[in-house]
């Protein structure tokens, strides 16, 4: 039984490994929240994306429903680009979303003030660009950086997950 579920496990690793950096184009038909998305692809196929690199306030946070409008402001009903990165533990890709007209999704958001860089996942070479893009809307305290002491999303989920 150890061996099956090893198996199992190596091709699932193999699978999203090689998956990575492949592209999706497909409509945005839901915006969950500033960095979770769905959108229809090829075939159908509904595809939940999580942006890959940056983590927005939870719906319930301040500055959430503010990160969750600008994502749908920005994708809702269009057509994007996905540069798949990885795959979550729920299943959901992780990627960086591009308007077909160009411009990331998730570097706005750094760029407006309303995601934290998520430097623990964060590994590739752009993502030094986009500490710099946080670090700015720090700096002219836009969006979530007015506040004296934001908390950031995962210690958020964190306290709420004691209770």
């Amino acid at each position: 039984m150890k061996m099956l579920y090893s198996l199992v496990l190596f091709f699932m690793l193999l699978t999203a490994s090689a998956m990575a950096g492949s592209e999706i184009t497909g409509k945005v038909v839901r915006v969950a929240d500033g960095d979770t998305i769905t959108l229809l692809a090829q075939g159908n196929r509904q595809i939940k994306v999580r942006l890959y690199g940056i983590d927005c306030p939870e719906r319930s946070q301040a500055y959430g429903q503010r990160a969750r409008q600008f994502t749908a402001s920005r994708v809702a009903g269009q057509t994007v680009r996905v540069t798949r990165m990885d795959t979550d533990r729920y299943g959901r890709v992780v990627g960086v979303v591009d308007n077909l007209d160009g411009g990331s999704l998730n570097q706005d958001l750094l760029a407006n003030g309303l995601a934290w860089h998520y430097t623990h996942y964060c590994k590739a070479a752009f993502c030094r660009e986009w500490k710099q893009d946080e670090l700015r809307a720090r700096q002219k305290r836009l969006g979530l950086w007015k506040d004296a002491h934001p908390m950031e999303p995962w210690q958020y989920r964190r306290q709420n997950r004691r209770k």
